[in-house]
């Protein structure tokens, strides 16, 4: 079934925006999308970093941000999170998965597909836009996103503002904002999922200003949170989790 969309969504149009778009600040691509899209925009994050959302929440204090509880988060992220969510009063939104996923653990083949891609698609369900803070330099696959799109899989547009950055342009930013830092990444993790068995960096030159988070990249791992709290908390993974390939864990997300 076709999707009959507006003019100033069709496809060819958006492609010649993001050709625009290459020339225009991370800020001004955020005010394009909230000015199009308005309250049926959804800024989806992964709680890395907050770059995107402090930059999002300068246009627009009330836009809603999306957070995917795959039940495999360590503490560390459920307290960025909640340090991240008190700091901007955030609209924040998390998604959890359903009752399927508990028997598909966190490295089983259906991991994904059931912690992240149906979260994921039934939190975008009505939603006209989605923005996320992904970088071409994030992974090979991702090297030529552009910065908006449309996205043929969930019928409707994909706003990436930070796809042109590289690592130093997010360090600098954190530093010259005085962003708050995920707490694992002074430990070294400088990927943060769900990938139980990796580990961190090793110490060496980062090359960065000091006060910013170095622009290696590793993937930390899942482990069993707990619940109980009156703020947010982790779900248990109640699972043993292999190891996950970055690349392979976002393959359904980097259709995003």
């Amino acid at each position: 079934m076709s999707v009959v969309v507006s003019v100033d969504v069709e496809p060819a149009a958006l492609a010649a925006r993001a050709d625009e778009f290459e020339a225009a600040s991370a800020s001004a691509v955020i005010a394009w999308a909230i000015g199009r899209f308005g309250a049926r925009l959804t800024l989806a994050s992964s709680f890395q970093n907050c770059v995107v959302i402090d930059l999002a929440v300068r246009e627009d204090p009330a836009i809603e941000v999306l957070f995917l509880d795959t039940g495999c988060h360590f503490p560390e992220t459920w307290s960025f999170v909640e340090e991240v969510r008190s700091l901007y009063n955030l609209n924040l939104r998390v998604e959890r998965p359903g009752p399927d996923a508990g028997s598909w653990p966190c490295g089983s083949p259906r991991c994904c597909e059931l912690r992240k891609v149906e979260p994921l698609n039934r939190a975008l369900r009505g939603r006209a836009a989605w923005m996320t803070g992904l970088r071409r330099c994030d992974t090979p696959m991702r090297s030529a996103a552009p910065i908006v799109s449309w996205d043929k899989t969930r019928a409707l547009v994909k706003v990436n503002p930070l796809a042109n950055w590289s690592d130093d342009d997010v360090n600098d930013y954190i530093v010259d904002h005085a962003l708050p830092v995920h707490p694992l990444v002074a430990k070294g993790y400088l990927s943060i999922g769900c990938a139980r068995r990796q580990v961190p960096s090793p110490p060496g030159p980062s090359g960065v200003r000091d006060g910013g988070p170095e622009p290696r990249r590793r993937s930390v791992g899942c482990t069993s949170g707990s619940g109980g709290s009156g703020r947010l908390a982790a779900s248990p993974c109640g699972a043993t989790c292999a190891v996950l390939a970055r690349d392979s864990a976002l393959t359904h997300l980097t259709a995003r």
